[in-house]
């Protein structure tokens, strides 16, 4: 087995994953780089609505709108942080350094727009593709960098601890310690371990565990999973947030609708035409994100309707071509002219507030390992997320997390002993039956642990989960590697996850929201 060594194992290669990367090289440090696919597969790139850059507002302000869309249960000592520290990041790696395309007005000052759940227009953005403005710019100065070496279509499969993965029997007894990875070579289809002082999971979401969501493929919460496996603190996985706003044509692609379009003016309308939103909140069409996914679940509950509609007839057509043109253009691809009629929205899984839980310096229950964006969990988003946080967190998460292990590198020694040799079958597994089990999965979380959870709902996912994570382990266990299996094991343990955290709250909170039982 090829054995490589380096500072820096990096797991995933979006916005959280490339900004520690970048500013771990500054620091010296060399650094590998993994990534599932291309370096613009990551959800980061799909990031529509924009970034927090709250400058010259006020930072109070801010701190009670994140706390307040998190139903009141974030950690307030991540707020302060993300709103100290926030503006700075924005204006040291995009603004100042990569001049990110924001938009501007002709005076060439940044223009701002509102979201939900914010009581004031602070978010700059690249019309609706702010995520792909940002992540290509850092994607091409990571690519620029001589200490970055880019992994694409490598897979991390386990984590290595000294615990469980050296051949020193005597290591056991050592604090659990994380080194490294054992990681699949998609294209050569060979497996090998990658040693590293520190290593970051940087992994993203977990949506693709659930039928419908706005995740790129593959995102199903690995870090999560290869964490929990090797003994790491998990924090907060029922908080699984709903994006009120996918595009729902029959027939036609899912794809993200922002939540900018409300921000603009944009009104949430049923079958029969009524603004239903304003009977919910006081912020109508602008509340919160699960709020408002609950309201439509509700709404087509009550209805029988298979979506809602998203009413912008406020807007004039050319200001909506002008700044929202990729929602414009993929939508009119799909037989809508947004410019005259609504559009067919319904809620699809976004993002997990919760994940492993870190410090403020991505430091996880175990030695050396990290995680960071929408992998850690440092309480910032307690029971839901606030709009336009999430790129803003990749960039703080990340800069603290390599400047903490660039001073933890240059002071500490490191125990990196030789990993034990990895064995895998060579019997090839069938991908039927791989697909079929992963819609099993989602069909089971999207019914059961989806918006709106009972104690038998998650009692009846638990127990087709627990029997399918059986069947996958054994196929598992039986089969040559490919990426399709690493994804299928993790995402059946993190639904597992997700339903036990769930079925552990009985209080509605946020996103996570339980009916009683008759």
């Amino acid at each position: 087995m090829q054995t490589l060594r380096t500072d820096c194992l990096v797991i995933g290669a979006g916005l959280a994953g490339s900004a520690y990367a970048l500013q771990a090289a500054k620091l010296g440090l060399s650094v590998e780089l993994l990534s599932l696919a291309e370096p613009l597969a990551a959800n980061s790139d799909w990031a529509q609505g924009g970034i927090i850059y709250d400058a010259k507002g006020d930072p109070g302000s801010l701190g009670r709108d994140i706390f307040d869309a998190s139903d009141r249960t974030a950690n307030p000592v991540a707020i302060d942080h993300l709103v100290r520290e926030g503006p700075r990041a924005v204006e040291e790696l995009l603004l100042d350094e990569l001049r990110i395309g924001f938009d501007r007005d002709p005076s060439g000052v940044l223009d701002f727009t509102r979201e939900g759940g914010h009581s004031a227009r602070r978010i700059i953005h690249a019309k609706d593709a702010t995520g792909h403005a940002i992540l290509a710019a850092v994607a091409a100065r990571v690519d620029a960098t001589p200490k970055i070496t880019r992994r694409t279509g490598w897979v991390a499969i386990d984590l290595l601890t000294l615990s469980h993965n050296s051949e020193n029997l005597a290591d056991k007894y050592l604090p659990l310690t994380c080194f490294g990875a054992y990681v699949l070579d998609t294209h050569s289809g060979q497996t090998m371990a990658m040693v590293a002082k520190k290593t970051i999971l940087a992994t993203g979401g977990l949506g693709q565990i659930f039928l419908h969501t706005t995740n790129v493929p593959g995102s199903v919460g690995h870090g999560v999973a290869m964490a929990y496996r090797v003994g790491a603190r998990l924090i907060d996985l029922e908080y699984v947030q709903f994006h009120p706003t996918v595009f729902a044509k029959k027939n036609a692609p899912r794809f993200l609708v922002t939540e900018a379009l409300r921000g603009e003016g944009g009104v949430l309308l049923n079958a029969r035409g009524d603004r239903f939103m304003d009977a919910v909140d006081p912020r109508g069409s602008l509340a919160s994100r699960d709020v408002v996914a609950r309201a439509i679940k509700q709404e087509l509950a009550a209805s029988g309707e298979t979506h809602v509609c998203l009413d912008l007839s406020a807007m004039k057509p050319a200001f909506i071509r002008e700044r929202f043109p990729t929602i414009y253009e993929r939508c009119l691809e799909n037989g809508i002219d947004i410019t005259k009629e609504p559009i067919p929205v319904v809620p699809a899984a976004h993002f997990a507030c919760g994940g492993v839980h870190a410090d403020l310096e991505g430091r996880t229950s175990v030695r050396h390992l990290n995680a960071i964006g929408e992998t850690g969990c440092t309480g910032l988003h307690g029971a839901n997320r606030l709009a336009s946080t999430s790129l803003l967190e990749c960039l703080v998460s990340a800069k603290f997390a390599a400047l903490a292990d660039g001073t933890a590198i240059a002071r500490e020694s490191f125990r990196l002993p030789e990993p034990r040799e990895w064995e895998s079958p060579t019997r090839e597994a069938d991908p039927v039956l791989v697909r079929q089990d992963m819609l099993q999965i989602q069909h089971t979380m999207w019914n059961y642990a989806g918006v709106i959870r009972s104690p038998k709902r998650l009692t009846r996912a638990r127990r087709i989960l627990l029997e399918l994570r059986e069947e996958i382990q054994s196929f598992y266990r039986g089969c040559r590697l490919m990426r399709e299996l690493v994804e299928l094991r993790n995402a059946v343990q993190t639904a597992l996850l997700i339903v036990h955290a769930a079925a552990l709250n009985p209080r509605s909170k946020g996103c996570h929201y339980v009916v009683a039982e008759e």
